[in-house]
């Protein structure tokens, strides 16, 4: 695939662009005033219990307490697989050992497991699940029993733990599967010991930084480097390949060229366009994509495309062109939870399926777990993308203080006409000799025009002088009624 990693570092933040055939496909970014808490263990305490909600809310040290539901507490079922009531397992101020499985989003705090798993290499350690899996995405079924067993062979004969293996695993020796279970055993061991010891509230582990976890998690065979613009970092990660990852030593690069390695590879371009709301295709059509708290919606539009033979070509080939970037799209923008495709309506069935198929084999490639459910009744594509972290947008931006993420203003006029409202409103409650409006240079504009005669007409109804003054802080929908 061409795969380069290009890893950017600066006191404040670290960012990661995986690049395929020259194109971005995924951009990562860690703020050291703002580390992503997912992997991380804490000694919490159970601050509140739920019992309608059959969930908890722990205090894990984080501004909001995180949320816990009894699905993800590993002792709710008794012996017969059913579940038992989260009032029975919990009660308040009780310590927990928990592990954050999403970071806070939005408004809702982080979510947390008590199944904790710590990722390692080339396994996924699951202290209290005896259970071994295999990475989904090792299909031959005899290898996937093959691997079992030889994992099964190298687990000690004390641990009671079991372990997810990971595709890269595919590949792995005898001893570098053995050396990866006696590092994560020995750190479970740490976790537990530290525990016993913790204040609640306390953080027992914290997952890898974000340069570390490219080599543990998103090197592959297809990766040809690695480049790295800081030389700390870059011994750094040497010395972890040295211990953990000694195939992708040879692929590590020290970048010391004067041009911003982001620049030379025209990344910031990139992150520009992946925060921007439509998104051009090579064809002449685009795509509208639409972040909202609930879902994303993505809209395909033909624009000026016009090949074929067909109108019906036409819409067939923009569809094909729109799968493969949304794919795109979606790893770029880290966009999880519901995504609801607006694909441009086809006739035919068997165009449907061709597009469908397209659309399935470019998520392939995505890391993260996607489902897609096919074309509904109404003709969109409904699909979910698991959702762990935050996407690029929120890590990168903040709702508009203008329209507060509406996306849209108030006019000058409505303004007017609110204002309009509040002096009568004001009028008819308190007593004053005068009324003075505070407002943006737009509204006073529009008082002075076109609505001149509506304020004139206000103060002889109301029998009191209105001033006006214009306050250049103030956004179109601010305003002040100052009683004088």
């Amino acid at each position: 695939m061409n795969e380069q990693i290009l890893i950017n570092v600066t006191p404040q933040e670290t960012r990661v662009a995986v690049t395929e055939q020259g194109a971005v496909q995924e951009l990562h970014v860690e703020r050291d005033s703002s580390r992503g808490l997912v992997g991380n263990v804490y000694l919490g305490r159970v601050c509140r219990v739920l019992p309608g909600m059959q969930s908890a809310f722990v205090e894990i040290g984080l501004p909001r307490a995180a949320f816990l539901h009894v699905a993800d507490i590993w002792t709710a079922r008794n012996g017969n697989g059913a579940e038992r009531p989260i009032e029975k397992i919990l009660s308040e101020g009780q310590s927990l050992l928990v592990q954050v499985v999403k970071d806070p989003i939005g408004s809702k705090g982080a979510r947390l497991s008590t199944q904790v798993s710590i990722a390692g290499r080339l396994l996924v350690y699951l202290p209290q699940d005896p259970h071994i899996g295999i990475s989904q995405r090792i299909e031959d079924e005899a290898e996937r029993e093959q691997l079992r067993e030889k994992v099964q062979s190298l687990i000690p004969p004390t641990e009671a733990g079991g372990f997810i293996v990971r595709t890269v695993a595919e590949t792995a020796t005898d001893a570098e599967l053995a050396a990866d279970i006696e590092y994560l055993v020995t750190l479970w061991k740490q976790i537990r010991l530290a525990a016993q010891t913790a204040a609640p509230q306390a953080l027992l582990y914290q997952d890898l930084s974000l340069a570390a976890r490219v080599l543990r998690d998103l090197v592959t065979d297809s990766t040809e480097r690695i480049v790295i613009d800081s030389r700390e970092t870059f011994s750094r990660m040497r010395d972890f390949a040295e211990r953990y990852t000694r195939q992708a030593l040879p692929i590590l690069e020290h970048y010391t060229g004067e041009r911003p390695l982001f620049d030379l590879f025209a990344v910031e371009d990139e992150i520009e366009r992946a925060l921007a709301r439509r998104v051009d295709l090579k064809s002449g059509g685009y795509l509208i994509i639409d972040q909202t708290e609930a879902l994303t919606t993505v809209d395909v539009n033909t624009g000026g495309f016009v090949s074929g033979r067909t109108f019906d070509d036409t819409i067939f080939k923009t569809n094909l062109e729109a799968a493969q970037a949304i794919a795109r799209q979606l790893r770029l923008r880290n966009l999880g939870g519901i995504i609801i495709v607006d694909f441009i309506d086809m006739d035919s069935a068997e165009h449907r399926d061709a597009v469908l198929a397209e659309f399935r084999k470019a998520l392939s490639r995505d890391r993260t777990r996607v489902t897609v459910n096919g074309f509904s009744q109404l003709g969109l594509v409904e699909m979910t993308r698991k959702r762990t972290r935050e996407s690029l947008a929120h890590v990168l931006c903040e709702p508009c203080p203008v329209c507060a993420g509406r996306g849209e203003l108030k006019t000058a006029q409505t303004v007017c006409y609110e204002i309009l409202r509040e002096i009568l409103r004001a009028d008819r409650q308190f007593n004053a000799k005068e009324y003075r409006i505070l407002a943006s240079q737009k509204v006073i504009d529009v008082f002075l025009e076109e609505e001149a005669a509506s304020l004139t007409q206000l103060g002889d109804f109301i029998g009191k002088p209105i001033s006006m003054g214009v306050e250049t802080a103030y956004m179109q929908e601010q305003y002040d009624v100052v009683l004088v």
